[in-house]
């Protein structure tokens, strides 16, 4: 197995560490009913999804 040559410093393995963040979910608005909803999905309040009825909600 591949060991390492020479010892990396803190700041750089910081640095590698760095990008594992967390992000917000991609939230969008409903252009049918105006609900929040995620980025590319079915809206669960009203059905729509990309200006068609997929799922039928009874109201």
């Amino acid at each position: 197995m591949a060991v390492p040559k020479q010892k990396q410093s803190k700041a750089r393995r910081d640095k590698r560490r760095a990008n594992w963040k967390m992000r917000a979910p991609g939230i969008s608005e409903c252009p049918q009913c105006g609900e929040t909803k995620l980025s590319h999905r079915i809206c669960k309040h009203c059905g729509y999804y990309n200006n068609k009825k997929v799922v039928n909600k009874e109201d």
